[in-house]
């Protein structure tokens, strides 16, 4: 009789610690399964916003393309990926900063609709002057390099802008020099359609800082 109470209790301990074994186990399983159901949930939300930022980036860019319509139409200006670009012949003089008229009336054309859109999505514009690769002749005396004749034309198209009823809140300038070319350096035409300024709506910060790069 001995003999046997001894080898139940013996065998209690061992179903006991079975039994907290598969307990832990089970308690890592559901940890594990709650932490897959997360990442799932959140991958998933993360594809929701993804597919709204998307969507609303199409929206912006065909509100634009339609407010743009009768000069995209003329053929003075291009849009691709919600950039607006216009030729530098068209603006300027090689070499120059100063406006030609047949720009000055094109930049009259794009501020009406510029401005409504802008308004309506609580954007900002921003000017960018680009060139070409050919290095700025040495006499001329307005600017040491590439940087700065991009620089001077986009500010050339932004105040012209504001004179032309563009807020000043809402229009800004940058400058990418012979950076970010749209063809090859390598012939007369393909460093024409080099030489650009581009028009791009961006973001406002919601704090009202300055505006998220685009």
């Amino acid at each position: 009789m001995d003999e046997l109470h001894d080898s139940d209790a013996q065998a209690s301990p061992v179903w006991a610690i079975f039994s907290d074994l598969m307990a832990a186990l089970v308690g890592i399983l559901v940890l594990l399964l709650v932490w897959v159901i997360g990442i799932q949930l959140e991958l998933s939300q993360s594809l929701e916003q993804e597919k709204a930022k998307r969507l609303a980036e199409e929206q912006r860019r065909m509100a634009l393309e339609e407010a743009l319509a009768d000069p995209l139409a003329s053929g003075r200006v291009t849009f691709h990926n919600g950039r607006i670009g216009i030729s530098g012949s068209v603006l300027f003089q090689l070499n120059s900063d100063q406006l030609q008229p047949e720009g000055e009336a094109l930049l009259s054309d794009l501020v009406k609709p510029l401005q409504v859109f802008l308004s309506q999505h609580d954007d900002m514009l921003m000017v960018s002057g680009f060139t070409d690769d050919l290095p700025i002749n040495r006499g001329n005396g307005r600017y040491a390099d590439n940087w700065g004749l991009s620089a001077q034309r986009a500010l050339t198209v932004t105040r012209t802008l504001i004179e032309q009823g563009m807020p000043t809140d809402q229009v800004f300038a940058a400058a990418f020099g012979e950076n970010q070319p749209v063809a090859a350096n390598d012939g007369a035409d393909s460093r024409a359609r080099n030489r650009r300024v581009e028009l791009t709506t961006v973001p406002r910060q919601s704090g009202g800082g300055e505006p998220d790069a685009p």
